[in-house]
């Protein structure tokens, strides 16, 4: 049974919706190669190869997101 307050199941997400939230998921992963760049023990540290990947990738998601962002 619905609940008053909420829908019985989630709305399916467009297409730009997604786009976006590859966009957030690609930021955070960046950011935690950025941060372990730099991390403390050496153990966790990534190399420059490891942070470009992650930033090509995040620079990729968001021309999808512009791509799908355009009005047609």
């Amino acid at each position: 049974m619905p609940t008053p307050t909420g829908p019985s199941s989630p709305h399916p997400l467009t297409a730009q919706e997604l786009a976006a939230h590859e966009v957030l998921t690609s930021f955070d992963a960046y950011a935690r190669v950025r941060a372990a760049r730099d991390g403390v023990l050496p153990s966790s540290r990534v190399g420059p190869r490891e942070e470009e990947r992650a930033f090509d990738e995040l620079q990729q998601a968001i021309a999808r997101l512009r791509t799908t962002s355009r009005p047609r």
